[in-house]
């Protein structure tokens, strides 16, 4: 398995790594034989988060078995105030089984308004330092669907790493992950199949990797298959052919007018919904099998798709001139 320094780390990750949103949906046996099976195939880095409910748990059961030393560990927090931190950060200790946590990230910061809330004097980030300080965590990282934003937490330059979407469709961070890669910053990729748009797994892992900037792609794992697939890319490091890079790109033109890359540009929407969250929780829905998930999920939320007026406000403000409308249509068909 191809190894790749961490930024300005002093950790050697995996070019494959673990995401660990999926395997909440299967029980302790098999979640040990995941991590058991990446570990032999030469995955080190495994990433999860606070919010992807029994995922912490079931990674840390499997770590006292397999060896906590094994594997350089990521998790992330959507708490941005400083109390709210230092609590997740105990749990995260404790659902992982673990008393350090290689790599803690903020969760998906959205606006540069919530970047400048966790840099405050009462933000998140005071606590992660003080953490950092004490050992308890080693590096500190962020993460984000916006390339703008993160390239605004790159020039700040506290971040260990920034995690970012990138696949053959959403490549708008190609330039933020060449700069991060110059500042000697990690670039941990997220959503390699686009939140599963693209069925051409193995080719869209290997276009990733051939990127020079990346330090690490984490698809998402629940059986022994993918396990074995996913990290034979990095294993086998092989160069897209001609033919390859066109049935890739095919692939990508056919997602076309009614896929969501997240830019967020549509927002805000007059009705206070987070439009490019409700097009997520349908992908988690209809393409991850995370139905009980993504349900609890969108019935959480107070504004959800059934309340747009379709006042078409979002349509003007899309680059990619998506039918959002129709689109948010489809969301309530599928999660009511």
């Amino acid at each position: 398995m191809e190894k790749r320094r961490l930024g300005k780390t002093s950790l050697d990750v995996s070019v494959i790594g673990f995401g660990g949103i999926p395997i909440q949906r299967v029980d302790s046996e098999l979640s040990h034989g995941l991590l058991q099976e990446a570990y032999n195939r030469g995955i080190n880095f495994i990433d999860t988060a606070r919010g992807y409910n029994e995922s912490e748990n079931l990674i840390g059961e499997a770590l006292e078995k397999i060896g906590r030393d094994k594997f350089i560990l990521a998790t992330k927090s959507m708490k941005r105030d400083y109390d709210g931190m230092v609590e997740e950060l105990n749990i995260s200790l404790k659902n992982l089984k673990t008393d350090y946590i290689d790599l803690f990230q903020f969760h998906n910061i959205r606006t540069f308004e919530e970047l400048d809330f966790i840099m405050s004097d009462n933000g998140a980030f005071k606590a992660l330092k003080e953490a950092k300080e004490k050992g308890i965590i080693r590096e500190i990282g962020i993460t984000s669907h916006s390339p703008e934003l993160l390239d605004k937490a790159v020039d700040m330059g506290e971040f260990a790493t920034i995690q970012c979407p990138y696949n053959p469709v959403e490549r708008q961070a190609e330039e933020l992950f060449k700069k991060a890669k110059d500042m000697n910053i990690g670039v941990i990729v997220m959503k390699p199949l686009a939140g599963g748009a693209i069925t051409k797994g193995e080719l869209s892992l290997r276009f990733i990797v051939d990127n020079p900037n990346i330090s690490v792609v984490i698809p998402g794992m629940d059986t022994l298959e993918q396990v074995k697939s996913n990290s034979e890319v990095g294993i086998n490091i092989r160069k897209l052919t001609g033919e390859e890079e066109s049935i890739l790109s095919e692939e990508a033109n056919s997602l076309g007018t009614e896929f969501c890359r997240r830019c967020g540009y549509c927002l805000p929407c007059p009705q206070n919904i987070d439009i490019p969250t409700q097009f997520l929780m349908e992908g988690y829905y209809t393409r991850y099998n995370l139905k009980e998930w993504a349900q609890s999920r969108y019935d959480a939320m107070e504004y959800r798709a059934i309340h747009c007026i379709e006042c078409g406000l979002c349509e003007s403000k899309c680059p990619y001139n998506l039918p959002i409308r129709k689109m948010m249509k489809n969301v309530v068909e599928k999660l009511g």
